[in-house]
């Protein structure tokens, strides 16, 4: 993050903070910046998506060791999880069994968007969305692609 930004202090109290989940209104997080957040933060969930280009806000959180979980415009407070939790990893046989945790994980250890990461894939976005959001699992071939991928990009799912 560059030194000076307005989101520094959501960084500092989000790298200290030993929560697994932190939920904070925004006046709470505009208290911590000593600065109001832009008008879009009130009114547009994708303000608080969890992109790696471009977004200085996201840079804050993500860098905090943090990742926005959910976002109630209307209540005004945003929940943000730990992103080094370990997300649950099953297995038939020798083949890992990826669920939506898990695909989201390496999804986001790699800094892609969905799009992106169906590319990678070789599948739709919206075949990553489904898995996402849990409405099917990946075919155990693909199963085995993940693994690949996941073995190629250092990500590490478990001990």
């Amino acid at each position: 993050m560059r030194e000076g930004s307005k989101y520094q202090p959501l960084l500092d109290y989000l790298h200290e903070c030993d929560k697994g989940e932190v939920i904070l209104t925004f006046a709470e997080i505009e208290a911590l910046m000593n600065n109001r957040l832009p008008a879009s933060a009130r009114t547009k969930r994708a303000w608080w998506s969890n992109r790696t280009k471009g977004a200085l806000q996201a840079e804050a959180w993500m860098e905090g060791g943090y990742r926005v979980e959910d976002v109630d415009l209307d209540e005004q407070k945003v929940t943000f999880r730990k992103a080094n939790l370990k997300p649950p990893v099953q297995r038939v046989g020798d083949t890992v069994l990826w669920n939506a945790e898990l695909i989201k994980a390496l999804r986001r250890h790699m800094g892609l968007t969905q799009a992106e990461f169906a590319e990678r894939l070789g599948v739709r976005q919206k075949t990553v969305s489904n898995w996402e959001n849990e409405l099917y699992l990946p075919p155990r071939s693909t199963c085995k692609h993940l693994e690949l991928l996941a073995d190629t990009v250092g990500f590490r799912y478990e001990e």
